[in-house]
């Protein structure tokens, strides 16, 4: 862990003791998970292959869920797939009378990421490496750049991709704003270009706006956003990429809907693309959510409420403890055995000590020792997850380097753990968790 950057090892240490995931240097902490990487792996071949895939990511706060599509995120974008992700809110949702969904595609294409743009805003990038890519495959082909048919071969191919595009739902509109993109961008006219992109972005609010600038004949709007999703998916798998993910977290907002009709419409939204990608209308596109277990199996506001999505994602009958149907849609997340956890602990002592640049004092002895006394409460084994577990721990490094008097056998002294009924671990949890009291 020595060769590690000081911006990864800040962003890590950070992150995790503020309880939140990072956005990069997820390699340096993964542990565990190999049965459910495998299933994703197996997913992304075939997403590059022209299928679709949907997955709820479920387990309990603080399990891991939100790492785990951060560290797919990251994985993918590597491997040359778009990545996208939203998080939803009172403000974002998938359906809504307030454009709840219209918020949340703005967010998605705000976020739209790839290789060369990994922190989001990829849309422009996106289509200037197509443009380019188009001209070098010419070149490639023999064509010279100050010839007199190499524009008119760069626009014939263009054309070509674009032309494809209005065989799906809402593909003529799309086709229509790229090709003002192109011709923009290549005229220099920056005006009808930027059109162009907010057009994509969804940020038009009227049609009679839109139509100043581009010939289109409609605009993203809350009921028809996923439809354009679709349609950005296959459209990345003709320009060099090998499809799009999208990530939606904090699922349980959707559950925390009131209105039983407003919920029910976000439902139908969601069984839509399930369908989509199942049936297979859908092509090169990922979609993974993240919810607690509440969320898919609560009969009176979960999924389940909602009598189509209910018998998509029970579990199979064939399940039990230790088994998983890789078939499912549903990734439930196991517990990490404490011996994941030990090397995750392993990993962060290294880095901690490598970002403070004093040498590693926390050996087997001590690790297990921590172990031994966070699992010794009552419950720990079924409800303390690997972000408390983190936090505590970190926390636990910090006192020990900023205060070199204080003995690490003096720290986890049992008496100086304690139960807590109310806190970080609330309902989901059962109200059962340690922490320091320092």
């Amino acid at each position: 862990m020595s060769n590690i950057p000081k911006r990864l090892s800040a962003a890590i240490l950070n992150s995790l003791q503020a309880g939140v995931v990072p956005r990069v240097g997820l390699e340096y902490v993964a542990v565990g998970r190999k049965r459910e990487i495998e299933t994703v792996l197996r997913d992304l071949e075939n997403i590059s292959q022209g299928a679709a895939a949907f997955r709820i990511v479920a387990g309990r706060y603080g399990s891991g869920k939100s790492f785990f599509l951060q560290a797919l995120r990251n994985f993918a974008m590597e491997k040359d797939f778009l990545v996208s992700d939203a998080d939803l809110s009172p403000e974002k949702r998938l359906s809504g009378t307030n454009n709840q969904g219209l918020e949340t595609y703005r967010e998605l294409m705000e976020k739209l990421s790839s290789k060369v743009r990994p922190d989001g805003g990829a849309m422009e990038s996106m289509l200037q490496k197509w443009i380019s890519q188009v001209k070098t495959d010419l070149v490639k082909e023999g064509m010279a750049v100050t010839g007199p048919d190499f524009d008119s071969q760069v626009e014939t191919r263009i054309f070509e991709t674009l032309n494809e595009m209005e065989n799906f739902a809402h593909g003529f509109d799309f086709a229509a704003a790229v090709s003002v993109y192109y011709r923009s961008y290549t005229l220099g006219d920056d005006e009808k270009k930027h059109a162009a992109l907010r057009w994509l972005r969804g940020e038009f609010s009227t049609k009679t706006e839109a139509r100043l600038f581009l010939p289109v004949g409609e605009i993203i709007t809350d009921e028809n956003w996923y439809e354009y999703v679709r349609l950005l998916a296959a459209f990345s798998a003709r320009i060099g990429y090998r499809g799009l993910l999208v990530f939606i977290d904090e699922c349980v907002n959707l559950y925390k809907i009131t209105n039983r009709q407003s919920r029910d419409n976000n439902y139908e939204k969601l069984l839509s693309m399930f369908n989509d990608a199942m049936q297979g209308k859908a092509q090169n596109l990922g979609i993974y959510l993240a919810g607690t277990p509440q969320f898919i199996e609560d009969e009176r506001r979960g999924l389940a409420s909602y009598a189509a999505l209910k018998s998509r994602f029970k579990d199979n009958r064939f399940v039990k403890d230790g088994w998983a149907d890789s078939g499912s849609p549903v990734i439930r997340l196991e517990q990490l055995t404490r011996e994941e956890i030990y090397v995750l602990l392993e990993r962060l002592a290294d880095i901690h000590s490598s970002h403070y640049e004093y040498p590693k004092n926390l050996g087997e002895k001590e690790l297990s020792a921590f172990l031994e006394l966070i699992f010794s409460v009552p419950g720990a084994e079924e409800f303390l997850t690997p972000r408390e577990i983190t936090r505590d721990f970190l926390g636990l490094l910090n006192i020990l380097h900023d205060d070199p008097s204080v003995k690490f056998d003096d720290v986890i002294r049992r008496d100086s753990f304690v139960h807590s009924g109310s806190g970080r671990g609330g309902a989901e949890s059962g109200g059962i968790y340690a922490e320091f009291e320092l």
